[in-house]
């Protein structure tokens, strides 16, 4: 049951579709795998991992996402959704990568992006 203040929530979909519900036959492997001690598994098919010189940490790291409002000019807007689905991720993107060039230019803690932009506008 649900109000007006709280409609039902999607549910989430991998890629756009929708996904599969597990069979009887899954869902007691599931079952059956959880039930095991870790004592009990078997893990002489997985190979050992034993050089990890080439590991790199915080590879898959993704920041948490924030909700924020902006206000963007509508010619940006239109400009990023011309582009397709996904312009706010764009926006981050975008954001993030002017993040990163700025952040070898730091004078003194003091970032200068701000300043240029300003010059260039006036």
């Amino acid at each position: 049951m649900w109000s007006v203040s709280s409609p039902p929530v999607r549910q989430s979909r991998a890629k756009g579709k929708r996904m599969r519900k597990l069979t009887k036959e899954q869902k007691q492997d599931i079952a059956a795998i959880a039930a095991m001690k870790d004592e009990d598994i078997d893990f002489s098919d997985i190979p050992l991992k034993l050089d990890w010189s080439k590991a790199e940490i915080g590879k898959f790291y993704r920041p948490p996402k924030k909700a924020v409002t902006m206000r963007l000019d509508g010619d940006v807007i239109d400009w990023l959704k011309s582009y397709g689905k996904g312009y706010q991720t764009r926006v981050n993107l975008l954001l993030r990568h002017a993040m990163a060039s700025t952040a070898s230019e730091s004078r003194g803690g003091k970032k200068t992006m701000v300043r240029r932009s300003m010059r260039s506008s006036a």
